[in-house]
C-alpha cells in the first residue's frame, strides 16, 4: 500500500470494514469530485455510487457530515438554493487536494477498478454474460479461475492425507508457474 492509506494490509482501497471508506479518504475524493463541479450532497453520493457501478454507495449519514467537516476547515463553501445546499471548492481545499492528489486518484481509481469487476461477476452470476464470451488473458478471465479454483477447493472439502499431498503438490507447481520459477 502506498503512504497516506491507513487501512490495515490487505484490505485495499482504504476500506476499513467491508464497504467503508476512511473518513479522511472519503473527505479527499469528496473535494477532488467538488473540483470536477459544484454538486449538491445527494449528487455527490450519487457519482460515488455509478464511479464504482454501485460498489460504494456512501450514506448520507457519512456524506453530509464529511461535507460539513469540509467547510469548517475551510476547503469547501456552500451556497444554499432553495432547500438545497451546493457546494464548492475552495481555493484552500484546492491547495490541500494538491497536496493529496495522488492518493485521491489512487483511490477515485480503484473505487472503479472494483466495481468495475463487481459488475462483471453481477453479470456473469446473473447469466446475463456468458462464461465462453469471456476472452482469455483479461481480468474477467482471472477473475472467473480463481473462482473455480476456490469452488473445487471448497467441493474437495475435508479429504484424506494421500489426497491432501496431491492437491498441495497441484497448488505448489501452480505456484511455481506462476511466479516463473
Amino acid at each position: 500500500m502506498q503512504a497516506g492509506n491507513t487501512a490495515p494490509p490487505g484490505r485495499g482501497l482504504g476500506m476499513r470494514m467491508g464497504r467503508k471508506l476512511a473518513a479522511e479518504d472519503l473527505q479527499l475524493i469528496l473535494l477532488a469530485l467538488l473540483e470536477e463541479q459544484p454538486r449538491h450532497g445527494y449528487e455527490l453520493i450519487k457519482q460515488l455510487s455509478e464511479r464504482s457501478s454501485g460498489f460504494y454507495n456512501p450514506s448520507s449519514g457519512m456524506v453530509y457530515p464529511a461535507l460539513a467537516y469540509l467547510e469548517d476547515v475551510g476547503h469547501a463553501v456552500v451556497s444554499v438554493e432553495g432547500t438545497k445546499k451546493r457546494y464548492s471548492l475552495t481555493e484552500e481545499g484546492r491547495i490541500h487536494l494538491d497536496r493529496h492528489r495522488e492518493q485521491a486518484d489512487r483511490i477515485l481509481g480503484d473505487l472503479e477498478r472494483v466495481g468495475a469487476r463487481m459488475a462483471q461477476v453481477r453479470r456473469v452470476f446473473e447469466g446475463e454474460d456468458r462464461l465462453d464470451t469471456i476472452a482469455p488473458g483479461t481480468p474477467e478471465d482471472l477473475m472467473l479461475a480463481r473462482y473455480a479454483l476456490k469452488q473445487a477447493l471448497h467441493e474437495v472439502g475435508a479429504c484424506d492425507a494421500g489426497e491432501a499431498m496431491r492437491i498441495a503438490a497441484i497448488l505448489r507447481r501452480a505456484t511455481a508457474e506462476i511466479l516463473g520459477k
